[in-house]
């Protein structure tokens, strides 16, 4: 891919892609929230393809979304890597759900929504409303010690 190529498109809501960039991205549970054991579950799947398909600056699972902060690596389309991510994962939680005799079946909703982010200081930003996410939600009281949280440090 080329390092300034960007392209365009739009299915319900609009995605820009430009090579290189750092993406703000949220994805939604589509009918239950998560258990605990299976945010953990989430959040190692997602880990798992940090230096492999993207650099992973940051991360929150919350029991009915995820918020991303991922730079692809150029060799892999911010798509197809969502395509992995929510797939593979969905996948591993109708595995736990079967073995834990959970009659739901899992599934995210079809769409994502993802932003460039354009500068260090919407980068910082984006990072702290994830970072307080879990304290605004009421799920803890201090966003470090949140089951569902990571942050690459050498990334920002």
């Amino acid at each position: 891919m080329n390092n300034c190529e960007s392209k365009y498109w739009k299915r319900n809501l609009p995605h820009f892609t430009f090579s290189g960039s750092a993406y703000f991205i949220t994805f939604c549970v589509h009918c239950s929230d998560l258990s605990i054991d299976e945010q953990i579950i989430i959040l190692e799947h997602i880990k798992e393809g940090h230096n492999l398909y993207y650099d992973l600056i940051s991360a929150v699972v919350m029991p009915d979304h995820v918020h991303l902060v991922i730079r692809p690596k150029d060799e892999y389309t911010l798509s197809k890597i969502m395509k992995g991510i929510k797939g593979v994962s969905s996948k591993k939680l109708n595995i736990f759900r079967i073995e834990n005799k959970i009659k739901d079946k899992f599934e995210w909703q079809h769409e994502s929504y993802d932003r460039i982010i354009r500068d260090e200081s919407e980068m910082l930003k984006t990072i702290n409303y994830m970072y307080n996410n879990p304290v605004t939600k009421g799920l803890t009281d201090t966003p470090e010690s949140y089951h569902g949280w990571f942050i690459c440090y050498d990334l920002i």
